[in-house]
Order: structure tokens, then sequence, then C-alpha cells
């Protein structure tokens, strides 16, 4: 269904808010009154988006001479890595998900497709909370197989593929939706983590939506991302494109504490899914993922491992290389990864993975009990307390492409230690703050303290993944 115009005049400064507030409000109105105009920019990034993606693959990879300026090879390499997943990651604990809802391609393309859709009902399976985790796991490893970073052909596999597969739902499942956004996107999950930080947010007020007449069907909207508005609390899965806006005289964008929803609302609705996605994912496989290339360790694992196998007289596994679709596989640019490479990479993360997961859940564990009997629903929300010091990593990590990048046309960005130094302990400070909230709705004095000291020794042991990788070697 197209949607309608809001119930709310338009434009209109609501009863009782400042200046700022009344600002949003009239700019979430804006939003869900110019759909054409929104709809005209998504298409101009779709554009944009399908010939970065697709025309790279089938040109020549770039000569040393090329640059980002002349190349449109560099050019795509750049746009992808090192602006748009960096400072997508930052918008989101900025202004929310309004990437999602007011530019992302898939998005665009999956709700497109889906007004042709079978409109099948999503089936249980596709609703299963672990995707957001297996998705980023897979794709994050995979792109690393085929470096992605890299080369145009990954990049037309990885994001194509995921393009691709984000119609092919549209197709089937849901009517005007965006059915795949909502549970299979490969970083729906990180995105929607991210966005519990952030200042504003589409909020709704209950009462108000309660008290107000029925509104004619002429005047309801259309939620893409299928959430439930009327019981919206927080902002992780909201797309902020403004439909609701409005809606009832009770749904208007707005200010909040970036620190409100991780303190006051995540704590009831525990998800293990997410929990696992920060833990496993966002502050475990995603250091092995950016760390391994440039690892001792890896490099001191993987010799003893060749030197094993040559001399009980098995060197296939050092020999052997695989499609450029299953390993990098570059002979003429010398960047070619064997199966020893390969599977070295793959124990390499999943032990990061593994390791740190289970030592970072472990610390949460305590900080759970130093607030009393073991609570599950505690301890998912001490995860959520994690959240700044995750983002940060995963900023951190893709950043550093944006550096490589830069530095690789001779531009040399100053202060770059120094940035990241304040960023980390910014983060850092900003976990400890909430975990001491987070702690104190469930204890006082000597657990509270207790409790936010494990949470500290989380931070700290997720901090030193970057450590290593930025400062050490």
């Amino acid at each position: 269904m197209t949607p309608q115009p809001i119930a709310h005049p338009p434009g209109l400064p609501r009863p009782g808010l400042g200046r700022i507030d009344a600002g949003l409000a009239r700019l979430g109105d804006w939003l869900g009154r110019h759909l054409r105009t929104v709809r005209a920019l998504q298409w101009a990034v779709v554009a944009v988006y399908l010939v970065l993606v697709a025309v790279p693959a089938f040109l020549p990879l770039p000569g040393r001479s090329a640059q980002i300026w002349t190349d449109l090879t560099l050019a795509a390499q750049f746009a992808f890595w090192g602006i748009w997943w960096p400072f997508v990651l930052v918008s989101m604990a900025v202004v929310g998900r309004a990437w999602c809802g007011l530019l992302c391609p898939e998005g665009t393309l999956t709700e497109a497709a889906s007004r042709w859709s079978l409109g099948r009902a999503v089936p249980r399976w596709l609703s299963w909370g672990g995707w957001p985790f297996v998705a980023f796991a897979g794709t994050t490893v995979y792109g690393q197989m085929v470096s992605v970073y890299g080369y145009p052909k990954p990049v037309l596999v990885v994001l194509g593929g995921s393009t691709l597969a984000a119609m092919a739902v549209g197709l089937v499942y849901g009517r005007n939706k965006r059915v795949w956004c909502r549970y299979l996107c490969p970083v729906n999950g990180v995105f929607a983590v991210l966005a519990k930080l952030a200042p504003v947010s589409f909020q709704v007020d209950g009462r108000t939506w309660a008290a107000s007449p029925r509104p004619a069907r002429s005047e309801a909207f259309n939620c893409a991302p299928l959430v439930p508005v009327r019981t919206m609390r927080g902002a992780g899965a909201c797309h902020m494109c403004g439909r609701c806006s409005g809606y009832r005289g009770a749904v208007r964008l707005a200010r909040r504490s970036p620190n409100h929803e991780i303190v006051h609302v995540a704590g009831t609705e525990p998800d293990a899914g997410q929990s696992a996605l920060i833990l496993f994912g966002m502050m475990g496989l995603a250091v092995g993922a950016f760390q391994w290339s440039s690892s001792p360790w890896f490099v001191s694992a993987k010799q003893a491992l060749a030197t094993w196998l040559i001399e009980r007289g098995t060197a296939w596994p050092l020999e052997t290389t695989l499609p450029w679709w299953v390993l990098t596989n570059y002979p003429e640019h010398n960047d070619v990864l064997s199966l020893l490479d390969g599977t070295m990479l793959i124990a390499y993360v999943a032990a990061a993975a593994l390791g740190l997961g289970l030592a970072l859940a472990a610390l949460v564990a305590l900080a759970t009990r130093a607030l009393g009997t073991w609570s599950w629903p505690r301890f998912h929300h001490l995860v959520q307390t994690l959240i700044p010091v995750a983002g940060c990593g995963l900023f951190l990590g893709l950043s550093a492409l944006t550096v490589g990048f830069l530095r690789g046309e001779r531009i040399d960005v100053p202060f770059v230690p120094e940035i990241r130094a304040l960023l980390l302990a910014g983060a850092c400070l900003w976990t400890l703050r909430l975990a001491y909230a987070v702690a104190g709705l469930s204890g006082r004095g000597l657990r509270r303290l207790s409790a936010t000291a494990a949470i500290g020794a989380a931070t700290a042991l997720s901090s030193a993944g970057w450590v290593l990788m930025f400062w050490i070697w």
C-alpha cells in the first residue's frame, strides 16, 4: 500500500516543544510528506551503486600508476570501503538507521521488488534471531577469503549477490515490505545495535495513540521494515523513513539521551542473538578479520604448520590454489592464497571469535553474578553496555582502509594514532558509564562497583586487540 499523508498537520510545531524539538518534528513530517523526493534520491543512489558494483568487475585491474581520481575501479573501492562502510556505521550512532530508510540501495530494490511479490507470509525459519550473527560472520569471513577490499570481482559477488538475494526475498515474501532488511541483511544486526546510541529517533506516545480517534484508511502508512510502531520503544528496528511521522498525533522525531535506550529499554527486551553478535561478532570475529594479515601470530602458526607438513612429505596444501571466487587468486599481482593460507585464515578468525567471545562472555557473566543471583535478562542487558566499544572497534578497523587508500594516493592524514587513541578511550569511558548505570538498576555499593569493574575488564580485553593491531604490530 502506498503511504498516504500523515494525520498530524504537517509543518506545524507541536505544543510545548522547544525550537530544536519542533524543528526535528517538522523534519520528520517533511520526510513523510515528500515521499517522491525521497524515492528519487533513493533511485539515484541505486544507479550510482550499480555502476560502482558492476562496471569495475569487467575492467582490467588498475596498474601501479592508477589513482582514485582517474580509475573507476580504485574510485569504487574507495567509495565502498573508504567512505561508505565506516561512515555509514558512524551515521547509525548519530542519526539512527536513516541510511537504511532513505539511501540504502538494497532496501530500495527489495521494497521495489516486493510490489510484485507473491505475498507469502514470513516463515518461522526466516525470522530466526540468529541470522544477524550468521549473516555478519559469513559475509565477513568470505570477504576476507576473496580479498573483497582489494578487487572488484569479489565486490560484485559479495555486494551484488547480497542485492540479488534481497530482491529475490522481496519477490516472495510480504507486499511492499523490506523483509530482507528486517531479518537477513548481513549488517542489519550491527546497524540495529549501533542505532541504540542515536540521540534522535522516532518516538511514540502510547497514551496519545490510544486516546486519538481511529484514523481513516487513507491516512494509514506502510512501515516497510515491519516495525510494530504502536509499541516501538527503541530505534534498533526503525529505518527513520518518516512515513509514520505524525500518525494519530503520537509519532514524532525527537531528541533523547544517547544512553536512554541501553539503560532503560534494552533490559526489557533481552536478546540472545544480539548478545552473540556483540560478543562473538563485533568484538571477536571482527578483530580476527582485521588482524590476521598483520598478525605475527598468524605468520608463526602458518610457518609452523607448513614445516610440519613438509617434514611429513605433504606439500600439496602449500601449492594448491582455488578459483578467485573461493580464495584470492591473482598471480599477475603476486597475490595468491594457497589452501594452507585459506585454512589458517579461517582458523585464525574463528579462534579470535571463539576465544575473545568466550572470555568477554565470562567477564559479563561475572558482572551479572556480582549483582546477585544469576539472571539471563541481566546478562543480556549488561552485554548491551559494550556497544560503544564494539562499534568503535569496527569503525577503527574500517577506517584503517580509508587511511590506507589515502596514503596510497600520497595523502598523509595527520594525527591518526592520536585520533584512534582518543576514539577508543572515549568509547571505553562511555561503556563504563553505561555499565555503572545499568548495574545501578540491580545493585548498589560494592555490588555495583564490582559489576562495573568486570565490564571494565571486558572493555580492556576488547581494546587490547586494536592496541596490538595499531600500536604494537
